[in-house]
């Protein structure tokens, strides 16, 4: 496995590839839901990906379907977005968080735990 780039967030070209990753602030527990959101400027925040506790189902929003991955790492207590094929409308502040509940959700008002927000800025 190739893992093309591991960054916390910043700015890179339309077309490039990134990797998040992050642990939420205040959940210790690896058996819940987790997921991705973000928030573009002048829009409300939106779901991303989603992975159950186990890593077996995952979801993901339409316009990033076949271009991100979400997956996870129970051991390291850490959730990871792979981002490829990006694109400026992909420019927003991310976020990872923990849900209420083992199950994967594209809500957030499911997620009760929330990390730090990190920018992804893709020009054009």
């Amino acid at each position: 496995e190739v893992q093309r780039r591991r960054l916390e967030g910043g700015l890179v070209p339309a077309g490039g590839s990134l990797r998040l990753s992050c642990t939420t602030s205040r959940r210790t527990s690896s058996n819940n839901g987790m997921g991705w959101f973000r928030q573009a400027p002048g829009k409300e925040r939106e779901f991303v990906a989603t992975i159950n506790w186990r890593g077996a189902d995952t979801y993901y929003a339409d316009s990033v379907k076949g271009r991100f991955t979400i997956s996870r790492d129970n051991a390291k207590n850490t959730l990871y977005l792979q981002m490829n094929s990006l694109k400026p409308e992909d420019t927003a502040v991310y976020y990872c968080a923990s849900a209420l509940s083992s199950s994967a959700s594209t809500d957030y008002s499911r997620y009760r735990y929330w990390g730090q927000g990190t920018l992804v800025t893709v020009s054009s």
